[in-house]
């Protein structure tokens, strides 16, 4: 069975990365980045780009708590 869905990729306010079929419209919370492709295209795209899996406030608290 071949792979005829594409999908995009969306993250939302604490820059946490997830996949979405592009024919669904995108949930509340959640913004393209301007990426589409296969499901393993968009998931190579996030493994190389979201490097740091900590939540954005997290990452803004321990960076709080280190000044």
């Amino acid at each position: 069975m071949t792979e005829d869905r594409i999908y995009q990729i969306v993250v939302n306010h604490e820059e946490q990365y997830s996949i979405w079929d592009s024919k669904m419209d995108i949930p509340t919370g959640w913004s393209p980045v301007g990426v589409s492709g296969s499901r393993a295209e968009c998931l190579a795209h996030i493994e190389r780009t979201w490097t740091d899996i900590t939540p954005l406030s997290v990452r803004k608290k321990y960076a709080e708590a280190s000044a």
